[in-house]
């Protein structure tokens, strides 16, 4: 499988908890509708964290996005659709900013870690 992720950033005119009630309420139920979409979560930033050995990098998010297709030929594939579209404009409506990453999960397992 792979998966797109999306670091999102609020229209400037919504508080987080309007951004939040927006993207569960009313696009959540949009990307379930997109056919071809295999997962969706919402990450919603509650705190955020920083090391003192290693410098931040300058990225002011309220809010993560996964979605997991079958492959990249699926996921091309469902950009065409009328409801990814739908998808699409409405986030255009609360997302002020957004970076999209394209990834490949691979899972590590941890020596003595039950699955």
């Amino acid at each position: 499988m792979i998966k797109m992720i999306a670091l999102l950033k609020r229209k400037d005119h919504l508080t987080y908890e309007e951004f939040i009630e927006h993207w569960t309420e009313i696009h959540a139920p949009l990307a379930y509708d997109v056919p071809g979409i295999r997962r969706y979560v919402q990450n919603h930033i509650v705190t955020r964290q920083s090391r003192a050995d290693i410098p931040d990098i300058p990225v002011d998010a309220d809010g993560v996005a996964e979605l997991w297709f079958d492959d990249a030929a699926a996921m091309a594939k469902v950009h065409g659709t009328p409801q990814m579209q739908r998808l699409l404009a409405d986030g255009a409506t609360f997302i002020g900013q957004i970076r999209t990453f394209i990834v490949e999960e691979k899972d590590v397992p941890l020596a003595g870690v039950d699955a």
